[in-house]
């Protein structure tokens, strides 16, 4: 824990924002106005022109030293309220990563950028009209990345906008998530609704939220005929969507079509098969049944050790078996997950993984860098769970981004985590036209993704504005049974504000 003492009382979410920044070079810190046992202090300066400019200065002293830096924006319009307080937030932001570089000697190759999603802010300003000289130059000067992520970024847009031409009209159409809260056992690093399927049959809980599911996707499908919605994806996820009964998935996916508008139009449709232990010839005769042939099969490690360390309970070998009785059952897009910085894992395993998914060249591979989640059992057991250093991961990305390109790879959809190790990215990967379309328009923001089931999140996208309202149902199943028909109205309030304005 760092303590840095600051010259004096800014608002909350000044502090907050600057928190973060101070978060990347140390593994935790706190700001406060006391001077009393902290280990350095900062003071900033700032001014707003009459011509537009902000300017902002920042003088950090550690340990006798002293470290400034100065900048300087200027702005073709004048801006008030939020507006103003994202650019002051911003203008303080860059001066006090600056003073936090010079100290430490470290380089933050995001820069500024603390959120999710880095490529949103690329495709506004491509939306605005600038060019991608002009983009690059924004990101750098104001707000510090690296050239590497630019370009980084310039690649993932140009093959999203491939994937999906008409991404900036797509916001008129829905896209669908629903999700099935239940595993065989719950991952170390997890924060998804995932519970014990075991335990939870055996209570009934399984079997009456199933009911429940059918019940909203009737009444969701009712609605989104009624107004003749066009689906763009839909994507079942949780939890491990596979981890119900092959009849039960059946019953569901029959639902689905019965219910839901225009199928012949659905572009894509997915089920996360991501637990090799849930996989059999049965679920997958159904996923064929009904023509999906989009799944993931997810080993995060080919190193048995870390699977038992992580709670994963199935074999490196099972993963491979698993991954081959697919492909051979018809699935034609396969993804895998593979995480950086796992328990006990360097580059001599990474190497392994990667070495291992050349032999299957899956459709896609997402890379994830490993991200301490605040509610995940990994996270409350830190000292538990030994972890690569900052310049191992680093090293390890690098790995991932070469084999990549060695093996035709394309990076297409990223997002970053709070708390993610080396201040890293997650980074999406696919063969040339295996992109995901719903990884897209979640990530970007694009359009309305419609809730369904346990723990899903609803995000209304007004398809005018980009204006975002989030709803969420409930992650407990039982919470879900009682409240369903009560979140059905919810949405259905929200839909119609949205669509029938």
């Amino acid at each position: 824990m760092k303590i840095i003492h600051i010259d004096q009382k800014y608002p909350e979410d000044w502090i907050r924002v600057l928190n973060h920044i101070a978060n990347l070079f140390f593994e935790d810190s706190k700001l406060k106005v006391e001077a009393e046992g902290t280990d350095m202090t900062v003071s900033f300066e700032y001014n707003i022109g009459d011509d537009f400019s902000i300017a902002t200065k920042a003088v950090l002293e550690v340990d006798g030293k002293r470290y400034t830096n100065d900048y300087r924006i200027q702005y073709e319009s004048g801006a008030e309220g939020r507006e103003l307080n994202i650019r002051m937030k911003r203008a303080l932001s860059h001066v006090f990563l600056d003073v936090l570089e010079q100290h430490t000697g470290m380089q933050q190759q995001w820069g500024i950028l603390t959120g999710v999603r880095p490529t949103k802010l690329y495709h506004k300003f491509r939306k605005a009209g600038k060019s991608d000289e002009e983009i690059a130059d924004i990101l750098i000067r104001d707000f510090r990345l690296s050239e590497e992520k630019v370009s980084l970024l310039k690649e993932i847009v140009e093959r999203q906008l491939v994937t999906i031409p008409d991404i900036d009209e797509i916001g008129k159409e829905i896209s669908i998530y629903i999700g099935i809260p239940f595993c065989p056992t719950k991952c170390a690093y997890c924060t998804f609704p995932a519970y014990a399927i075991g335990s939870n049959r055996k209570q009934g809980r399984v079997a009456t939220f199933l009911d429940g599911l059918h019940i909203e996707l009737r009444e969701m499908g009712k609605w989104l005929k009624d107004n003749n919605m066009k689906i763009t994806s839909i994507y079942w996820g949780g939890g491990t969507p596979t981890s119900i009964e092959a009849d039960e998935m059946d019953a569901l996916y029959q639902t689905m079509y019965d219910s839901f508008p225009n199928p012949e139009t659905i572009r894509e449709v997915t089920v996360e098969a991501g637990r090799p232990d849930t996989i059999t010839p049965e679920k997958l005769e159904v996923l064929k049944k009904w023509g999906i042939d989009r799944i993931s099969v997810n080993p995060q490690s080919y190193t048995d050790e870390t699977l038992k360390a992580i709670g994963r309970h199935h074999t490196v070998q099972e993963t491979i078996d698993k991954f081959w009785l697919a492909r051979e059952s018809g699935m034609n897009n396969i993804n895998m997950d593979l995480i950086i910085g796992l328990p006990n894992e360097g580059i001599e395993e990474f190497q392994n993984s990667l070495d291992e998914s050349a032999k299957m060249q899956p459709e896609s591979l997402t890379v994830h860098t490993l991200s301490f989640k605040r509610a995940s059992e990994m996270t409350r057991n830190k000292d538990k769970y030994r972890v690569a250093d900052r310049d191992t991961v680093a090293e390890m990305m690098h790995m991932a981004q070469v084999w990549t390109k060695e093996n035709e790879y394309v990076p297409y959809y990223l997002y970053r985590q709070k708390n993610i190790l080396g201040n890293l990215e997650n980074v999406g990967y696919s063969k040339a036209g295996e992109e995901s379309i719903y990884n897209i328009v979640i990530m970007e923001e694009v359009q309305t993704i419609l809730g369904i089931g346990c723990g899903a999140s609803s995000k209304f996208v007004h398809p005018e504005t980009g204006k975002i309202t989030q709803f969420h149902n409930p992650k407990d199943p039982a919470a879900y049974i009682m409240t369903f028909e009560e979140a059905i109205g919810k949405k259905i309030e929200f839909l119609d504000e949205l669509y029938k304005a």
